[in-house]
């Protein structure tokens, strides 16, 4: 699977072990939340970078300890009407969290910018659509309507393009 970040088609530098597999020297690896969970003495010495793959059925609260060592966070998506990855990427960033939020599993270039507007910052997408279809989901929307820490650049909110000119504290005709 082709692996989308910052508009273009990249290789990806991530070796993602399974739970039986032996870790190993120095590379960048994923893990699963299980194993993050159960092996932390052991993985939090490991020399490289490494990240965890988290089902969209826990709390992003379970990995608050983990917080700051993990440099990847990959949230899936099991299906296109399933949106919980949605709310645990935005609270990982709105609990501070930097590294990157990778997207995988059912993702659609039709909710590429909804996902970016919570944080999401690289995709795992299928070669079922060409780089010109991520690319033109990506200049589709201009205006966010979640006021939000992390929106994309270049990208507007739609409250504040209504209210352009306006005084905050004015009254506005609409109100009351």
């Amino acid at each position: 699977m082709p692996l989308l970040k910052q508009n273009a088609f990249v290789a990806d530098q991530w070796s993602h072990l399974a739970d039986e597999d032996a870790l190993p020297d120095s590379a960048a690896i994923t893990v699963s939340l299980a194993r993050l969970q159960k092996e932390w003495d052991t993985l939090a010495k490991h020399p490289g970078q490494f990240g965890v793959r988290l089902p969209n059925t826990v709390r992003e609260a379970e990995l608050a300890p983990f917080l700051p060592r993990l440099a990847l966070v990959i949230v899936t998506f099991p299906a296109f009407n399933d949106g919980r990855s949605y709310s645990i990427a935005r609270q990982l960033r709105l609990e501070g969290y930097q590294g990157e939020i990778r997207a995988a599993g059912n993702v659609l270039p039709d909710q590429l910018q909804f996902m970016r507007q919570v944080g999401i910052d690289s995709f795992d997408v299928s070669d079922r659509f060409p780089l010109d279809s991520w690319l033109k989901a990506s200049r589709q929307m201009s205006l966010a309507y979640q006021r939000g820490l992390y929106r994309p650049v270049g990208e507007r909110e739609v409250w504040s393009e209504r209210h352009r000119g306006f005084d905050a504290w004015e009254e506005q005709p609409h109100a009351g």
